[in-house]
């Protein structure tokens, strides 16, 4: 997903070359996924990005790569809906992901262009595909290493049983790291940090589409949504699972997360993209 304004950040974070040979951040994420089989890459984005990111990835992916850049619009709503009044921002990360139904029909994972996971993130996921076609997951990170050092964040914090099934995902839009504790500044809730944490890594099946879109209609018929509110992925996939529609295994990462939130955390991301780089871990420059 690489259609958020980056409010936050000041400006489109998903396109600054955060690599050292001028990557972005996605790409990285792309290039592990195609490591352990991945062969379609779907970029939902806005649509003036459109025609720019095509060029860019086509030119630089493996050739058995297929490559769909889809755009998220305003206008894209379910067959007989529509809504009046101004609205300029994107209608959130659920109908971001709706957005691509006409070009996915397997199972599929969703990710943050401006996030970074780790390679193991990917390989437990393609694992986890090639031995559950109905079923879905969550890669989860541990909180306290999800935070930002410049600001409050939101993260989904997650509830599991004993066999790590998702009992529930809890949206929590302000955690910050203070001084002695972790806390939603909202809610008041204080964390110890050792929570699985959600950072928009699913593993879903083509069945999510039908389920976006029955709360995309409840969601337009309410006046007070059209201006600013947004339908989010976690909680369609939570009404899903209350509903037991579906089964979610939550998978710990095992991996590092980082991401770029605030303009503040773009140096580090770049020290240690250069940093695995000098590792050996990503070829440099990436794509030959």
């Amino acid at each position: 997903m690489a259609a958020g304004r980056g409010s936050r950040y000041g400006k489109l974070k998903q396109f600054d070359a955060l690599g050292p040979n001028g990557e972005f951040l996605m790409e990285f994420s792309i290039y592990d996924a195609i490591e352990y089989g991945f062969d379609h890459i779907v970029v939902i984005t806005q649509q003036t990005n459109v025609e720019f990111l095509t060029d860019h990835l086509s030119s630089r992916l493996p050739k058995h790569i297929k490559l769909d850049v889809v755009a998220q619009e305003l206008s894209d709503l379910p067959e007989g809906s529509s809504f009046s009044g101004e609205r300029e921002k994107p209608w959130g990360t659920a109908h971001a992901v709706w957005s691509a139904r006409k070009v996915i029909d397997n199972p599929f994972v969703v990710i943050n262009a401006d996030d970074y996971y780790g390679n193991s993130a990917y390989k437990k996921s393609a694992d986890f595909i090639k031995n559950n076609t109905t079923d879905y997951a969550l890669v989860g990170y541990t909180l306290k290493d999800t935070l930002s050092e410049h600001g409050s964040v939101s993260r989904g914090v997650c509830t599991t049983d004993n066999a790590n099934n998702l009992l529930s995902v809890n949206e929590r839009t302000k955690i910050e790291q203070l001084s002695e504790t972790i806390k939603d500044l909202d809610s008041g809730l204080e964390f110890t940090g050792n929570e699985l944490a959600s950072m928009n890594f699913w593993v879903c099946n083509p069945s999510l589409f039908k389920s976006i879109e029955d709360d995309f209609r409840t969601f337009l018929k309410n006046d007070s949504n059209i201006k600013n509110g947004e339908i989010y992925l976690p909680f369609v996939i939570q009404e899903m699972l209350e509903n037991k529609k579906i089964g979610v295994k939550v998978i710990p990462s095992g991996g590092e997360w980082f991401g770029v939130t605030y303009a503040s955390d773009k140096e580090k991301a770049m020290v240690l993209l250069q940093e695995m780089s000098e590792r050996g871990d990503y070829k440099a420059p990436l794509w030959n």
